[in-house]
């Protein structure tokens, strides 16, 4: 008797699965050099990309220290992404269309559901985040964020003299304690008080506006995020900056940005395999 039927080990698949988006989505691999180096033909390539399953992340309730930021990508939307501080691993993400504060509290939440013990947040300066959050948990804005919002107010190359002092004033954020940089900041509003309050008359409208706003913009934010800018100081084991997550991001990025051309719903799985992975 002859057998007609003919089996296949499901190990020996989901092996090839497995090799094949290993190569694509660690080792960089485009599928055209998958296609060279495994002999397999385009379409069988594509067809092992869209049948690899990924298996389920496990969490373990823990301490955890918050880094939270949103990463934005072309034809996808963007991703909210949080990472705890202490295990440099990303823990929760979630495709979102924009960011709203509702995210951010939402996320939280999420993870005080499943049993985490939150020790502290970092965040980059999102408006409504502190208001949201700063009754609950002690919040770290990112000094570096703080700072590229005063740079992008007063420019790196200051044309006053005024602005070239607040330059200095913010280049010691990261290199003293929030008694002496609030000791700088009062002894520069003192100095220039009445130079941001200038005014000037619109001669058609008769309205006015401030003569220097963007100096003034640079000033208030700093006087507004002064509360937030120092809170590592006090928390143990608490970064000053989103660091950690901002290099991620770009890692991400520069990952994404070899496979050009990638359909949606390939693209979106590869982000997603990334940031957990």
């Amino acid at each position: 008797m002859v057998c007609l039927k003919s089996f296949q080990n499901k190990k020996r698949k989901y092996r090839t699965y497995n090799k094949v988006w290993n190569r694509f989505a660690h080792n960089k691999q485009t599928v055209q050099t998958i296609e060279s180096d495994l002999r397999y033909c385009s379409k069988t390539i594509r067809n092992y990309l869209d049948a690899y399953k990924q298996k389920p992340i496990i969490l373990i309730p823990c301490h955890i220290m918050v880094i939270m930021d949103c990463v934005y990508f072309k034809r996808v939307c963007c991703y909210l992404v949080i990472r705890d501080w202490y295990k440099k691993e990303n823990i929760y993400f979630k495709r979102i269309p924009y960011e709203t504060i509702d995210d951010y509290v939402s996320a939280i939440n999420h993870l005080e559901s499943k049993g985490f013990i939150i020790d502290g947040i970092v965040v980059d300066g999102r408006k409504g985040v502190f208001e949201a959050l700063s009754s609950r948990y002690p919040i770290q804005m990112c000094q570096f964020h703080q700072k590229q919002i005063v740079r992008r107010y007063i420019t790196n190359r200051p044309q006053t003299s005024v602005g070239i002092e607040l330059k200095e004033v913010v280049k010691e954020l990261s290199n003293c304690d929030r008694p002496w940089f609030e000791t700088l900041l009062n002894v520069w509003e003192f100095k220039y008080g009445n130079f941001i309050k200038e005014r000037t008359v619109n001669p058609i409208t008769k309205r006015w506006f401030y003569t220097h706003k963007r100096l003034r913009s640079a000033y208030r934010s700093l006087r507004k995020n002064l509360p937030y800018l120092f809170t590592y100081q006090t928390v143990k084991g608490m970064p000053n900056t989103t660091n950690s997550l901002d290099g991620f991001f770009a890692h991400l990025k520069d990952a994404i940005r070899i496979h050009r051309r990638l359909k949606l719903h390939r693209r979106t799985k590869l982000i997603e395999y990334l940031i957990v992975s």
